[in-house]
């Protein structure tokens, strides 16, 4: 296989793409070179979803086939090579020539005004139609998903014309509808025969596209190149391009080293590869920390936390990501890794100052190590293990566990945040034990606030600590006006968290969540999808 050639199985036929710089987006190649119009440019940036497609790719030892939506705007093209894309030309094929289900219930539903959106709306429906209708000679269909599931599909598409109402009947209409089941079998068949097991090396002007296998593989490219980009899922990095027209030079993908795409739990922590998905990492993180559900919902977009990585998030630093205050405060650690081998610190001493991180020249994130919950009882219901049973005295020796991550931002779906606040204490007897407290937006890196759980340790969790606490809070950060939100709401915001953390943590009357919630039922549709 000519390594400086792509690969790719573009609406189930092998094509080819060759002669082009590296940064070429996916919609401009589809839209430019192929002639498939159907996928639109509206923002340029991951946040309409005009663009949006479906990738499929074989993942793990069985090479099973995995289908996701993602933006094709912010999608490098060599980044796709030995994967499936499908648009939304390719429908209509699937299902004979006639609309695809999807298709014709936006028709029935008149789910299209302008119609420029359409075909990302189109084709985030058939990613989730594609997740409850099964391949062909299998079992009947699963159950339909829920309004609240299609309405979280959605939410990474954007309808200027406010036709949403009939774009959601439509997403419940197209279960309605005589099924028209994917080929799987067919699509992993000829994506096996597009495999390579060499590095890529795509090449053009003398900038080169490497794909390494292995860890050792990427450090050692690392090594060699150090002023190279590391590219994840460029959720980030495709801004760099499209927005501020940046000449990247050398890229090293970290999205074919199958060891940074594995989740594993030992001795009672989490090892998420740099390379595992949002989606992916999100779902592991919620099933130990159920309190990160809302922020895994207005996380992005799913086509973002489709392609976006918890390791890019991390090793990017920002201090309005949303993943880091959370993993701080539950005492989350980072492994970095070169040809000198690894080391290991925790997260909040990863960042130094603004987009400045403990990361030498020849390193990368290899891992994110998350602790489980202390003291969980992870075993099934009515297990009376020594292991089970064990974690529960743990628990009652420590004391409670409170845990609370909130993020404020102007609109609840897809946005960047104003600022991010995350609460970890441990109360014992009505006294805090333990206490981490991290927030992301009230400086210019995301960090723990030292004065705040100074004045929580050793203390009644009262309302007179809680005053005391919130002054020490607006000791601990010098916020900053921007357009998201000026540094008095960030100042006042913050302390009124703290407030709400309490409300629903003291010994004495905690309040459910319903009531300290602004739009109570809106925040738990995750749970809701579940």
């Amino acid at each position: 296989m000519d390594s400086h050639t792509i690969r790719i199985l573009l609406n189930g036929e092998a094509v080819e793409a060759a002669g082009l710089p590296p940064t070429t987006s996916l919609l401009t190649w589809l839209r430019t070179q192929r002639g498939l119009t159907g996928s639109k440019e509206g923002c340029a940036e991951g946040d309409c979803g005009a663009c949006t497609v479906v990738v499929g790719e074989l993942r793990g030892t069985e090479q099973a086939l995995h289908l996701t939506s993602v933006n094709a705007c912010i999608q490098f093209l060599p980044a796709l090579d030995g994967k499936a894309v499908f648009t939304v030309e390719y429908l209509r094929a699937q299902a004979g020539g006639a609309l695809h289900p999807v298709q014709q219930a936006m028709v029935d539903c008149h789910g299209s005004q302008c119609g420029f959106c359409t075909p990302g709306f189109v084709m985030s429906l058939w990613d989730l139609y594609n997740d409850f209708v099964p391949a062909p000679a299998t079992a009947p269909m699963a159950e339909r998903p829920s309004p609240a599931a299609v309405r979280s599909a959605l939410t990474g598409n954007l309808c200027r014309c406010t036709g949403y109402r009939p774009i959601l009947e439509a997403g419940e209409r197209m279960f309605e509808l005589p099924a028209v089941a994917l080929e799987r079998t067919a699509i992993r068949q000829a994506l096996l025969v597009l495999q390579r097991e060499d590095v890529l090396d795509y090449r053009h002007a003398g900038r080169h596209f490497l794909a390494p296998r292995s860890v050792d593989e990427l450090a050692a490219l690392r090594a060699t190149r150090p002023q190279a980009v590391l590219l994840a899922g460029c959720t980030d990095i495709g801004l760099w391009v499209n927005k501020q027209l940046r000449e990247l030079g050398d890229i090293l993908y970290l999205g074919r080293v199958e060891a940074l795409r594995t989740i594993d739990e030992t001795e009672g922590w989490l090892h998420i590869g740099a390379a595992v998905t949002l989606t992916e990492a999100f779902a592991a993180l919620t099933r130990a920390w159920p309190e990160l559900a809302e922020l895994w919902e207005r996380f992005a977009s799913p086509p973002v936390r489709n392609a976006g990585t918890l390791g890019g998030n991390v090793a990017n630093g920002s201090p309005i990501g949303d993943s880091m205050p959370a993993l701080i405060a539950i005492g989350a650690r980072v492994v970095l890794r070169s040809v000198r081998g690894a080391r290991e610190l925790a997260l909040e001493d990863f960042y130094l100052d603004y987009m400045n991180k403990d990361l030498a020249a020849d390193e990368f994130v290899e891992t994110v190590k998350v602790p489980l919950r202390p003291g969980a009882v992870r075993a099934a219901p009515g297990d009376s293990s020594p292991h089970a049973s064990a974690a529960t005295d743990k628990g009652k020796r420590e004391g409670a566990l409170h845990f609370r991550c909130w993020k404020l931002s102007k609109r609840f779906d897809s946005d960047i945040s104003a600022l991010c606040a995350t609460f970890a204490i441990r109360v014992r007897d009505g006294i805090v034990v333990a206490a981490r407290v991290a927030f992301g937006g009230m400086a210019a890196t995301p960090r723990r606030a030292a004065q705040t759980e100074a004045a929580l340790l050793g203390q009644p969790w009262d309302a007179a600590t809680l005053a005391r606490a919130q002054a020490a809070l607006a000791a601990d950060y010098t916020p900053l006006d921007d357009l998201r939100a000026s540094a008095a709401y960030r100042r006042r915001a913050a302390a009124n968290l703290l407030q709400r953390f309490h409300l629903e943590t003291r010994p004495e009357a905690p309040l459910p969540a319903q009531q300290t919630r602004a739009f109570a039922g809106v925040a738990d549709k995750r749970e809701a999808i579940r």
